[in-house]
């Protein structure tokens, strides 16, 4: 998790839009704590973790990726609509995106590994649920119009030396691409 890692408060906020009934989920306790998040103030990334466990074991996978869609939303999505306009700028702009909410020395981060039409595959290094990235990933190339599948091939929970995802989109021409030479 790095040293003094931090991820800013609309990612705690965004499990409040992600669940029908949070209370049910988290408990008083957890649920009054993240109701008092700030959403521009820093906090620890462990608080992130632990909501997200506490989502994951009672409801799913399902709503983990919930949370990253409505995490997106909150604190990506604005931004990045003035700036991304492809596919491509999503796959090759997610290190950044994940830098602007977290901050710390040693957090992880993104690599791109492979970007071809309509295909990409990302390593990352982030201690965040990876289905919950799964759909960070996902609304963020919806947000510009490129639907696509993300699916992850390898993960580090289980021993991988990081997570791999995967990335397919029917969109081969320049919605994908863009007009930026990446690689």
């Amino acid at each position: 998790m790095g040293k003094d890692h931090q991820t800013i408060g609309s990612d705690i906020l965004s499990v409040l839009n992600a669940l029908i009934m949070p209370e049910s989920v988290l408990g008083r306790k957890l649920l009054a704590k993240v109701k008092a998040v700030q959403p521009n103030d820093w906090y620890p990334i462990e608080f992130l973790i632990e909501v997200m466990d506490v989502v994951e074991t009672k409801v799913g996978k399902t709503a983990l990726s919930s949370m990253g869609r409505r995490l997106f939303q909150l604190s990506h999505a604005e931004r990045l609509k003035q700036t991304a306009k492809a596919g491509a700028d999503i796959i090759f702009g997610i290190d950044a995106m994940y830098h602007h909410a977290n901050r710390g020395k040693d957090i992880g981060g993104w690599t791109v590994v492979m970007f071809q039409p309509g295909r990409a595959r990302l390593e990352k290094r982030t201690p965040h649920a990876c289905v919950m990235e799964e759909g960070i990933l996902a609304e963020a190339l919806q947000t510009i119009g490129v639907p696509s599948l993300v699916t992850q091939k390898g993960c580090l929970k289980k021993g991988d030396p990081f997570c791999t995802y995967e990335v397919s989109s029917a969109l081969t021409d320049a919605r994908w691409k863009g007009s930026q030479d990446y690689f």
